[in-house]
């Protein structure tokens, strides 16, 4: 069994990085609904947070309000009708920062959402902005009710909100459910929404199908848009990446001589897709020769192309490659950021090389002036809980905490709760554990962790605090794995827990 620690940054993202009597069941650690819901964070469909601009008690209520009536019916038309006759919701006067809100709150929930947003369009002194149009149409793709998302896209055509940015979040919908004839179609329409085919838009076109493996569509319809719509570097590159995908990579050789055809020159983006793809197959020989064809056409690899390598290096465990690539990075005087260090330090926790781990840690990323961030010291704390060396990983999660660069996140501890289980220290390490998560740093338990802790429990012998803890995850609408009330069930009723068992029982009819 190899060491398991945090997964490398994936690929994609390199672009864009209670203390109680645990004798007591009734004191064992509990976390409140209230509190768990505080610490929701409100994103859009992009995953951006809003600004909290309204604090208020006004808008507080009106959210608890409206939250609170919504749900009642069984379409948008129900919940129209109930938001419409209710004396209470009258009194609630629209804002641009309460829809959006409850657009959020609801983007898993197209009925819920579509009703409050029609309840809004009902009050004549309050317009839609475009911005929540946008939110709008992205949850009804998303759920994949795509007659009301055209409905939607009408209304905003009528009154002029459509960009580029809605148009490639209709396109992409269509794309993720197949019907990718429906999102060129968008693109043939694209007058009728008062947008021009051009490059940006065909590159739109392109980079959304390509995204969803409809590489050979997408070149098509290049063929055919080339001839009075110039592509551009952007455009290669799209293709490359496409290519790539669908592990397709002397298609992508053959875009980068095209590419040069047109006059653009290959960029350290077009190679680092391709290296990307061979780093996959861990077809390194071929890696190392794009990197010395970048050299010589004058196009250096950058720190993004090395992690790249690197990451590909630390799956398949070559140590030693690892250490030759960290000495050709400095050769060509490009600096290592701390996504590359943390993918270094990743390769040398899975070889076990502990002492080289922290000498990367302690020595080379300061020597370097580069911080480490969180997932820096997950990976370290990771390592040592693999070798169950208590003192080091909770010496590190010290570090963290003092070092004010950033702070825990969920998945520092699940390293640290495994080890608990491990060590049989379950009382006091591990309250101690869930203590800091729950207050100190408000970390709300997850399906992950949920999980790890009941089974955790239950091979400890622990049902009555596994069971709390599962009745605490049902209360949060977390719905527990069909593995896990097997588990549990298995437990409760071994030591003659009936109630609870009941409990368990009706939840996996329902599952």
């Amino acid at each position: 069994m190899g060491l398991k620690l945090p997964k490398v940054t994936s690929m994609q993202s390199i672009y864009r990085a209670v203390v109680h009597d645990p004798s007591c069941i009734c004191c064992l650690p509990l976390a409140s609904r209230t509190l768990f819901s505080s610490l929701a964070t409100c994103h859009d469909a992009e995953g951006r947070e809003f600004p909290h601009r309204e604090q208020s008690q006004d808008l507080t209520r009106s959210v608890d309000i409206l939250t609170a009536k919504i749900g009642k019916g069984n379409s948008e038309e129900d919940i129209l009708r109930s938001l419409i006759s209710d004396e209470a919701v009258n009194g609630i006067h629209p804002s641009q920062n309460l829809i959006n809100r409850l657009l959020c709150r609801y983007k898993n929930d197209w009925k819920s959402a579509l009703g409050i947003f029609k309840w809004a369009s009902f009050h004549s002194n309050f317009k839609h902005s475009q911005e929540s149009y946008d939110m709008m149409v992205d949850i009804l793709g998303r759920m994949k009710v795509m007659e009301k998302m055209g409905e939607i896209l009408e209304e905003m055509r009528e009154e002029s909100l459509i960009t580029l940015d809605t148009i490639a979040k209709v396109m992409r919908r269509f794309a993720g459910t197949r019907q990718w004839k429906d999102a060129v179609r968008i693109f043939d329409d694209l007058q009728i929404f008062d947008l021009e085919k051009n490059t940006e838009s065909m590159n739109v076109l392109l980079d959304t199908l390509c995204k969803e493996k409809f590489v050979e569509q997408a070149r098509e319809i290049y063929v055919e848009l080339k001839h009075y719509i110039a592509p551009n570097a952007h455009t290669f590159n799209i293709f490359i990446h496409g290519w790539c995908k669908i592990r397709r990579v002397e298609e992508a050789h053959w875009t980068i001589q095209e590419m040069k055809g047109y006059g653009c020159r290959p960029c350290v983006i077009s190679y680092s897709n391709i290296i990307q793809c061979y780093c996959q197959e861990q077809n390194f020989d071929r890696v190392y020769e794009l990197l010395d064809e970048m050299q010589a056409q004058n196009c250096s690899p950058n720190v993004i192309t090395y992690t790249i390598i690197m990451c590909a290096l630390a799956k398949a465990k070559k140590i030693d490659e690892a250490f030759q690539l960290v000495e050709r990075m400095n050769s060509t005087g490009c600096k290592p950021d701390t996504l590359f260090y943390n993918s270094f330090i990743y390769a040398l926790g899975r070889a076990g090389r502990i002492d080289n781990a922290m000498h990367v840690f302690k020595v080379a990323m300061p020597k370097a002036g580069v911080a480490p961030n969180t997932s820096t010291y997950n990976s370290m704390i990771s390592m040592f809980c693999f070798y169950a060396q208590e003192e080091g990983a909770f010496g590190i999660l010290k570090e963290m905490e003092d070092s004010g660069l950033c702070k825990p996140d969920i998945q520092t501890y699940h390293p640290l709760i495994k080890l608990c289980f491990k060590m049989r220290k379950i009382d006091c390490l591990l309250n101690n554990i869930l203590n800091d998560m729950v207050k100190k740093y408000h970390i709300g338990l997850d399906l992950s962790t949920y999980t790890l802790l009941i089974h955790g429990l239950c091979r400890a012998d622990r049902c009555k605090w596994a069971f709390v803890l599962f009745e605490e995850m049902v209360d949060q609408d977390i719905v527990p794995r069909y593995r896990t009330c097997r588990l549990l069930l298995d437990e409760v009723n071994r030591i003659n827990m009936y109630e609870a068992a009941e409990k368990i029982e009706i939840l996996m009819k329902k599952l």
